[in-house]
């Protein structure tokens, strides 16, 4: 198979699974939880497509990927939830902001699990296979441990403002529309300056590779594959 063929479909092919199955669990939860926004959209489903976002999903990965990027990253659509429409909001929405962190980590127990399963493979695909579940595994990981970053709207935002009092929780709230803009002031943009003067301020995705690594060798010993 072609390098570059080869790369993308051990890399995107989990990527795209990943994310799907992220924002199916959270329309799923809502749906239980009383609110069907997402069920009568179609979108508490499993089906990548109901999900793709065509540059989100496809070309961003491609261009990292083409790009030689160190990382990977992608998203889909985003699953609309009225979090009003939970039976208990404040509750609901702790559960509803969780279910994509932990169907991520789920994901990854299985890809572990399937290792064992590696020798039933032909032998002309054995390698392809492992480097899917490997990949599965590192962004499932990966996934789980940014969303749960405690910042709006990212899932771990959402969790914190279920959590906390009120007085902190509505200004922390209030952060949501300069979300994204947060997490790259903190995440590019404060290491780009930091290295200007010579100083290391990259300390969250210190703390985020940390956490990554942690949990990976935690899901591989608990799947007997440490």
């Amino acid at each position: 198979m072609n390098p570059l063929l080869y790369g993308f479909s051990v890399w995107v092919l989990p990527l795209v699974f990943a994310i799907t199955f992220h924002e199916a669990a959270h329309g799923f939860v809502a749906h239980r939880l009383g609110d069907d926004t997402a069920y009568n959209l179609g979108r508490v489903s499993f089906n990548p497509i109901r999900h793709i976002d065509p540059f989100g999903t496809l070309m961003l990965p491609a261009m990292l990927l083409l790009a030689h990027s160190p990382f990977l990253f992608g998203y889909a659509k985003p699953v609309p939830v009225n979090f009003r429409a939970l039976r208990e909001p404040r509750i609901g929405m702790i559960l509803v902001a969780l279910a994509g962190p932990a169907t991520n980590i789920l994901l990854a127990l299985i890809a572990a699990g399937a290792l064992h399963l590696l020798p039933l493979a032909p032998e002309n695909y054995a390698q392809w296979v492992f480097d899917n579940l490997r990949n599965a595994i590192l962004i499932n990981v990966v996934l789980a441990v940014f969303n749960m970053m405690p910042i709006p709207p990212l899932d771990g935002g959402r969790v914190a403002v279920g959590i906390l009092p009120r007085p902190l929780a509505l200004p922390l709230a209030r952060l949501e529309p300069f979300g994204m803009l947060i997490l790259i002031a903190i995440l590019i943009l404060l290491p780009l300056a930091g290295s200007q003067f010579g100083l290391n301020v990259d300390v969250i995705s210190a703390i985020l590779r940390k956490a990554t690594d942690t949990i990976i060798r935690f899901i591989l010993l608990l799947t007997g594959n440490a």
